[in-house]
């Protein structure tokens, strides 16, 4: 699950696996696989970052899971 702050400053977590896109234009926008989109406040990079450290703590789970 991702922390996303939306323009409102409410934060939103979102599941990372159901991402379809990320735009800046300029605005960041997160478009999900449901056809929502959310605006966000953090930079394309900075969601980058976070759905990569996610999908790391995904598959470091999976190893240790197959490793016991």
């Amino acid at each position: 699950m991702i922390p996303v702050t939306r323009l409102d400053g409410h934060t939103v977590v979102i599941n990372g696996d159901q991402v379809e896109r990320i735009e800046s234009i300029p605005d960041t926008i997160i478009s999900l696989n449901s056809g929502r989109k959310l605006i966000v406040r953090e930079t394309v990079g900075e969601v980058m970052r976070m759905m990569t450290a996610h999908q790391h703590r995904n598959d470091s789970m999976m190893l240790a899971a197959e490793m016991a």
